[in-house]
C-alpha cells in the first residue's frame, strides 16, 4: 500500500494507505472521521481515476499492518445506507473498499424505478459496481450475483460537498463566501447537468457501472478545476 497524507479536522494531517489494485483504503482509528471536505473530495478525485471494471473482493484473510491480526468482517449502517468493512480486532484501524468508502459518506444511493426505465432505453447491460458482474437490464433491476439494487453516485450529496469548500476551515464567514457559493453551484451544475444523457457517462457505465461512471465525471470535473 502507498501513504498519502491528507488535512485533516484541527489542522491535524492524517495518513492513509491506499492500495490501487485492490482499490481500498486502511484508516488507522477514526481517520475516516478527521478527513475535512477537502480531503475527501480528493479522495473522489483518486477513487474516479483509478476505477476500474472490475473490484476485486478483499480477502477475509486479509491482516492488520499493525499487529498481523487477522481483520474481522464488520457490518455498519449510515443514516440508510448498509456498508462493510475489515476490522483490526485490537483497534489499530480498518480496511474499506472504495465503494464502502463512499456508503459510509452517504454518496451512493439506489436507482429509483423512473431512472431505471430511462437507463433500459439506452443501454441493456451494466455492471456491477458492487462486483463487476453483468446486470441484464431487460430482465432485472439488480445483480444477480450479489443481489446488489442498481446505484449510482449522488450528485446532490457531491455537489454539497463541493459548496462546503467555499466556506473557511475556522468557521467564520468571508465577505465573498455568498458569491463563491454562486460560483461554485453554477460551475457544478454545468458540470453535472447531462451526465445520465452524456455519450461518455453512458459508456461508462457500461463499462465501469453506474457508480464508476459517476466517479469518473466527478474526476474529470476536478481535474479542469484542479
Amino acid at each position: 500500500m502507498r501513504e498519502e497524507k491528507f488535512d485533516g479536522h484541527l489542522d491535524r494531517p492524517v495518513v492513509i494507505d491506499l492500495c490501487h489494485p485492490c482499490q481500498s483504503f486502511w484508516f488507522d482509528a477514526h481517520e475516516s472521521l478527521s478527513l475535512t471536505p477537502g480531503s475527501t473530495l480528493a479522495l473522489f478525485r483518486i477513487i474516479g481515476e483509478h476505477t476500474t471494471r472490475c473490484q476485486p473482493p478483499v480477502a477475509d484473510t486479509a491482516t492488520c499492518p499493525r499487529c498481523r491480526a487477522r481483520l474481522r468482517r464488520t457490518h455498519d449502517m449510515q443514516r440508510m445506507t448498509r456498508f462493510e468493512y475489515l476490522k483490526c480486532p485490537h483497534g489499530h484501524g480498518r480496511l474499506t473498499t472504495f465503494l464502502d468508502f463512499l456508503r459510509e459518506k452517504d454518496f451512493i444511493r439506489p436507482l429509483t424505478a423512473h431512472q431505471i426505465a430511462e437507463l433500459r432505453q439506452t443501454v441493456e447491460s451494466v455492471n456491477c459496481s458492487n462486483c463487476g458482474a453483468s446486470v441484464d437490464l431487460t430482465r432485472d433491476a439488480r445483480c444477480g450475483h450479489c443481489v446488489s439494487p442498481l446505484s449510482m453516485l449522488d450528485m446532490k450529496q457531491t455537489q454539497a460537498l463541493i459548496a462546503q469548500l467555499a466556506a473557511r476551515p475556522d468557521g467564520a464567514v468571508h465577505p465573498a463566501l455568498p458569491l463563491g457559493l454562486a460560483r461554485v453551484r453554477r460551475d457544478v451544475d454545468l458540470a453535472f447537468d447531462g451526465f445520465e444523457r452524456d455519450e461518455i457517462w453512458f459508456r461508462d457505465a457500461s463499462a465501469t457501472g453506474l457508480v464508476g461512471a459517476g466517479l469518473s465525471a466527478v474526476a474529470r470535473w476536478l481535474k479542469r478545476h484542479a
